[in-house]
């Protein structure tokens, strides 16, 4: 049996897709729904069984609650929801880059991780959770996935901390019993309408160019990047789900932090003549001044050294950044914003 968190969100959702395709369906999927549209991403996924994301977290602490306070927990009754458990891939958070709220991430990200990864270390399971490109903050140390420099990262933002903390917390627990943290680049895909400000560039700029005929691009200000030629690892989500599924049912041994990247880095003109040649349109951008308080938090250049994810076995080739787009807006957004 194989849980999945953040299961109705865009990697997660992806992620149970690729579960199924491989043949699993004995599942269960967590989230929390509230009053958006992320159920619509559960329709086509098989699964045993959701849970809201608190109800789940309570049933956790009661189970190893019961197992610390067993004479002999394997004689104990305990809940029947996590027989035979030999996943976890954690991937629910809150991935908003511009949340203010320090304790909530702390809370949300970083301690309900730890306890998805008690759990783990309960039933002897394999545990693979979401980290992020964005612990490596400005990316002046490079985005080596290895562990020499963990404690060298600055992110920029909340949300790359409570990622950074959880994996610097992971490390001093040797990834044990065996975990690996994903350390996904720019994701995008279908699944992702319901992310608000936290939508991809794709998605953003396909709604732009149909109300407008323009995209805006943020300006460079910096020296060694002209407009439009700040750079980014982008990732197709199908990628990103095969790759995360790779480290749950193929090399079950593998630990430590991997990036998931394509290991290619794309200039946002690049990815926007992908997207207007998608929409059979021709280039039409604007470049419109930065926020202040985005220009000290803005990351110029990320590109994923993928060669931890060769070694562990991972071998099937990337999406090209053309083609992902090409399959994106002509499947997907056109036809009305459909869901994988």
């Amino acid at each position: 049996m194989i849980i999945v968190t953040g299961a109705a969100g865009l990697i997660g959702s992806a992620v149970v897709r690729e579960l199924n395709r491989r043949g699993e369906q004995d599942l269960i999927l967590v989230d929390h729904l509230g009053s958006s549209e992320k159920w619509m991403n559960l329709r086509s996924l098989r699964f045993r069984e959701y849970l809201e994301k608190d109800e789940f977290l309570d049933r956790v602490d009661w189970e190893l609650s019961r197992r610390e306070q067993a004479s002999d927990s394997s004689s104990a009754s305990g809940d029947a929801l996590f027989a035979g458990l030999q996943t976890v891939i954690h991937l629910g958070a809150n991935s908003s880059t511009t949340e203010k709220d320090a304790s909530h991430l702390i809370e949300n990200n970083y301690r309900y991780s730890i306890r998805m990864a008690d759990l783990c270390a309960a039933f002897g399971a394999r545990y693979v959770y979401a980290s992020s490109a964005a612990t490596y903050g400005d990316g002046l140390l490079g985005f080596d996935d290895g562990h020499d420099r963990l404690h060298e990262l600055r992110p920029l933002n909340g949300y790359g901390y409570s990622k950074h903390v959880f994996d610097q917390y992971m490390a001093g627990r040797d990834f044990e019993p065996t975990a690996a943290g994903i350390k996904y680049f720019n994701v995008f895909g279908p699944n992702e309408y319901h992310k608000g400000e936290m939508q991809s560039l794709v998605l953003k700029a396909y709604h732009q160019i149909q109300e407008t005929g323009q995209l805006k691009l943020f300006k460079s200000y910096h020296p060694d990047y002209e407009d439009g030629k700040q750079m980014r690892d982008f990732l197709y989500v199908e990628d990103a789900a095969a790759m995360t599924v790779f480290f749950a049912l193929d090399n079950r041994q593998a630990k430590g932090l991997f990036n998931a990247g394509s290991g290619v880095a794309n200039t946002w003109l690049g990815l926007a003549g992908a997207i207007f040649a998608g929409m059979n349109r021709a280039v039409n951008i604007d470049f419109i001044d930065m926020p202040d308080h985005l220009k000290n938090k803005y990351q110029y250049y990320t590109c994923a050294p993928i060669d931890r994810l060769s070694a562990a076995g991972y071998s099937r080739a990337v999406t090209s950044l053309e083609n992902a787009v090409l399959d994106y807006v002509q499947n997907y957004l056109m036809p009305g914003e459909l869901r994988a």
